[in-house]
């Protein structure tokens, strides 16, 4: 090999590439994060060569045995990494190679486009199971929640205008949604990455007797009756990076519930709303007002929405004009998918932080859900009960608002008389709309706030997320 050549691929150049070309396109100091992962696919791709007669089981066993040190030097934090030799694959290959002279085997039938394709599925699968666990632990501190403020009641909001009353637990119990979807779209997402595309080589696969679907057997790549999953064209296996996308859409659909959920907590912990009060632990002070309580967690996840979005864009400009196959510009696509997993990982375990340490304040959300105006679409009920067209209803509970306000007085003040002028159809029990706890046993239906409903839902969520 020339003098100064790359060590992997130097034999087609006279001189290595430049300082400057090796700072430019390494990703070792990125990459190195899948260490572990391409250890795991390496252990297999020797087993497979092994039982393919492509290499002796006494190598197979010095490659294991290599493998296995090399491991318990990177976590011990041991290992040296080498910015020269571009990614972690040929760092650890390279290594291995220093100390087992058989593993120079190691990549027959191999090449880095199927092994980082493999390197990523791996973790990703690793990367769904971890955040599925994350929001689950933020889903049981919601549901804590929501039973300990079953009896604490809200006006429910459209426009940011108090709309209808609602028990608090059924708004927490909205968030469990949101997040249960998020935990079932990971799933999705593991499933998608359950494919093994090792054995499709650079583009083009191997004239070789390999055995994919051991290999795909030996990393967990099978279907729930146990028969291997496996990438059916090697060019798509190299090139297609749809995964990583889902995955990033996944952690942004995240991000973005977190942050409707955040700036529900910020309004509610505001002293225009003072509905809770959040956990110190997660509030900071500020610089110059001694009186500052600053909902400073809340805001950032919010904030970290916006950065999950940027990567997911991210992701899609990466691929968006590539020609098949595999082309370079596929390096970049690490970097947001890491910290895709790692900002998500933060904001689930913040939020579960919030949820548990939440304290509702019990007077001001009576103070809030007293309010007569929640009542104003239980009175166009009413006047349908008793025959009135819910348009002509509408338009005359509508009209006693607007009476009331002119009068300076709550919706329920009004006189018998006064909203028969309205409308003549206001009987004497007019008033009876305006009982809270009557209007909400009333909401029976599935997924309505009554608090029969209160408590199936409850117990429906007890379930799902293994509580008692």
């Amino acid at each position: 090999m020339a003098k100064g050549a790359q060590a992997t691929w130097g034999g087609r150049f006279s001189r290595g590439p430049s300082a400057l070309m090796l700072r430019f396109s390494e990703s070792v100091s990125i990459d190195r994060r899948l260490a572990l992962f391409d250890l795991q696919g390496s252990r297999a791709h020797a087993a497979m060569l092994a039982r393919a007669g492509l290499i002796s089981r006494r190598d197979r066993d010095a490659i294991h045995a290599g493998l296995a040190r090399i491991r318990r030097e990177i976590e011990a934090g041991r290992f040296r990494w080498r910015t020269d030799l571009e990614d972690v694959h040929m760092n650890i290959e390279q290594a291995l190679t220093r100390r087992v002279p058989a593993a120079a085997r190691l990549h027959t039938a191999r090449s880095r486009n199927d092994q980082v394709a493999l390197d990523m599925r791996l973790f990703l699968r690793h990367a769904c199971d971890v955040l599925r666990d994350r929001l689950q632990a933020a889903e049981r501190a919601g549901l804590a929640a929501a039973a300990a403020y079953r009896d604490v009641h809200i006006p429910g909001y459209t426009h940011l205008q108090r709309a209808q009353p609602v028990p608090l637990a059924h708004h927490l119990l909205a968030w469990l949604e949101m997040l249960e979807r998020d935990r079932q779209r990971l799933a999705e997402v593991a499933d998608h990455a359950n494919w093994c595309p090792l054995g499709s080589g650079a583009l083009a696969g191997t004239t070789l007797p390999i055995d994919r679907e051991f290999t795909a057997r030996a990393l967990g790549f099978v279907d729930a009756r146990g028969r291997p999953r496996l990438t059916q064209n090697s060019m798509d296996a190299v090139a297609d990076r749809d995964v990583c996308i889902e995955f990033t859409a996944a952690c942004a659909l995240i991000g973005a519930h977190g942050s409707r959920i955040a700036t529900d907590l910020i309004l509610w912990a505001s002293a225009e709303f003072g509905f809770v009060r959040l956990p110190d632990a997660f509030c900071t002070g500020s610089s110059l007002m001694p009186q500052k309580r600053n909902p400073d967690a809340c805001e950032l996840v919010r904030g970290k929405a916006a950065r999950l979005q940027g990567n997911l864009q991210t992701l899609l400009a990466l691929v968006q004009s590539l020609p098949l196959t595999y082309n370079r510009d596929l390096q970049e696509d690490k970097r947001p998918v890491f910290d895709s997993f790692d900002q998500t990982v933060l904001c689930l375990e913040v939020l579960a932080g919030l949820l548990a340490g939440l304290k509702a304040n019990r007077a001001r959300c009576a103070a809030a859900v007293a309010d007569p105006a929640l009542f104003a679409t239980d009175l166009a009920d009413y006047l349908v009960g008793r025959g009135v067209p819910f348009r002509e209803a509408h338009h005359a509970v509508g009209a006693a608002v607007r009476l009331a306000e002119a009068q300076g007085v709550a919706l329920d003040r009004l006189s018998l008389a006064q909203v028969r002028t309205v409308h003549p159809a206001f009987g004497r029990d007019w008033a009876k709309v305006f009982d809270l706890r009557r209007a909400l046993a009333a909401r029976r239906g599935t997924g309505m706030p009554g608090p029969a409903q209160i408590r199936r839902q409850l117990g429906r969520w007890r379930k799902i997320l293994g509580g008692r």
